[in-house]
């Protein structure tokens, strides 16, 4: 049987604590409740860790978060010997907050790339310090320097990050929406959430279930830390935050 999480963090991604309820406790011992503001692993970006705190005070660490039999289904899984609670239970959820804000700015970075980089997205992976985005892209023709300049217009620009919700058949009107060139987002709900930057949408709009920052300028600075071949058609971008090194 499939639970269902109400995915705090969807609505707001500044939420690092709030309480939810025990709803069942899966065969290895991952923890799933009626609602969670913990980020499961998808789209590149990994879950979050924190821990949760049981009735008696007394707090449970959470290694990762990850999802089960559906993606509506959020699991959060206890470190090595950490006790389960009872179904029913209340908890008091705490996520690792500066981990969680620097994953937002990498993911929001990663869409600055690829309004910089408008090219067909081959693969991407978001992390603390260094993520990357890979492009369909056989001649690059693009510097490090040329790039990082580019992006900090952008996070200079301080534009406006907001989520706005599509209808399967708006996305069915605009394919250009999708950025991948292998995934296509979920459909089905009738609800597609697009991640905008800019008045309107007018920097860039894709479809996305991460979490993000609510100004380009929240970023901070980064740079194209490197850019390898990855096959004959695809250039893979790094990410770094802070200046680019001198060389």
């Amino acid at each position: 049987m499939a639970y269902t999480t109400e995915s705090v963090f969807r609505d707001d991604a500044y939420l690092a604590e709030t309480s939810a309820a025990v709803v069942a406790i899966n065969e290895r011992g991952g923890i799933i409740l009626d609602r969670t503001i913990f980020y499961a692993t998808s789209g590149g970006q990994p879950g979050d860790t924190g821990f949760v705190t049981r009735p008696d005070g007394s707090r449970i660490a959470i290694a990762a978060t990850i999802t089960g039999e559906t993606k509506d289904e959020i699991i959060h899984v206890p470190a090595a010997g950490q006790p389960v609670p009872e179904v029913g239970e209340q908890l008091a959820l705490s996520i690792d907050w500066p981990r969680r804000h620097l994953l937002m700015r990498m993911h929001t970075a990663c869409h600055l790339l690829t309004v910089v980089c408008p090219f067909p997205i081959t693969g991407a992976s978001v992390n603390e310090e260094d993520s990357r985005v890979d492009f369909d892209l056989p001649d690059v023709g693009y510097t490090k320097e040329d790039v990082t300049a580019r992006l900090m217009e952008l996070v200079a620009a301080d534009h406006a990050v907001f989520m706005r919700l599509i209808t399967d058949a708006d996305l069915a009107a605009n394919p250009g929406l999708v950025k991948s060139k292998n995934v296509r987002p979920p459909t089905g709900t009738g609800k597609i959430r697009l991640v905008c930057i800019g008045d309107n949408g007018s920097i860039d709009s894709q479809p996305c279930g991460g979490t993000h920052v609510k100004s380009t300028g929240e970023v901070g600075e980064i740079h194209i830390g490197k850019i390898e071949k990855k096959g004959r058609e695809n250039r893979r971008f790094r990410i770094r935050f802070g200046p680019l090194p001198a060389q």
